[in-house]
């Protein structure tokens, strides 16, 4: 073999060799970035049971992931009832919306509360943990930190915040709902002056 030729030969494999080396680059690039998908996000917060509206939602691009809604199946959710309370910046989920609510699910009650001015952190949300305990008159400070130092107690009940309804009038109560075990309601329904304490995400009492 003459020495042109081989050179030639060698140029051939080292063009081959950065044409693999480039795929191989692309492939790991396009497994690292992950392919994008347009995908259902909530527009604004929408209770349960309420059948969902254009302006309800909107478009977003995400690495591609599995358990959300599409937007090429848009068409398909408008119209239909929630089935759990969305919140506004969240994926759409299939298991979300359905022909008729399935809120609360199965053991579980929801108990409104009647809150007076002290008897909540004011930037209460939903889907906080909480235990709800019964107090006095007095929804100062300490009354706050009494109910928290008896969290434990028999007559506390711990659940998940549904909503939070704004006083109708001003220095007026919060209604804020819970969700409870079943089992819990009536014991829930019957605390007088009820203070809401927010409980570490970790817990096991709420759903």
């Amino acid at each position: 073999m003459t020495g042109g030729r081989r050179r030639r030969l060698g140029w051939v494999w080292a063009g081959l060799g950065a044409v693999v080396v480039s795929a191989v680059g692309f492939t790991l690039v396009a497994q690292i970035v992950g392919e994008r998908t347009e995908v259902l996000v909530l527009a604004r917060d929408v209770p349960t049971g309420q059948a969902l509206k254009p302006g309800d939602l909107r478009v977003v691009q995400v690495a591609a992931e599995a358990g959300v809604v599409p937007a090429t199946d848009r068409g398909t959710v408008l119209g239909r009832r929630t089935r759990v309370p969305l919140v506004a910046g969240a994926l759409l989920a299939p298991g979300q919306v359905g022909t008729s609510a399935a809120f609360p699910p199965k053991g579980f009650s929801q108990v409104a509360f009647a809150v007076e001015q002290g008897g909540a952190p004011p930037d209460l949300s939903r889907g906080e943990r909480v235990a709800v305990l019964p107090g006095s008159a007095d929804t100062g400070a300490n009354a706050m930190e009494d109910a928290a130092e008896e969290e434990s107690a028999d007559s506390s009940v711990a659940g998940t915040v549904a909503g939070v309804r704004a006083p109708e009038s001003a220095g007026g109560p919060r209604v804020v709902t819970v969700l409870v075990e079943t089992a819990a309601a009536r014991r829930a329904a019957q605390l007088e002056h009820p203070h809401v304490v927010v409980l570490p995400a970790e817990g096991g009492e709420s759903p």
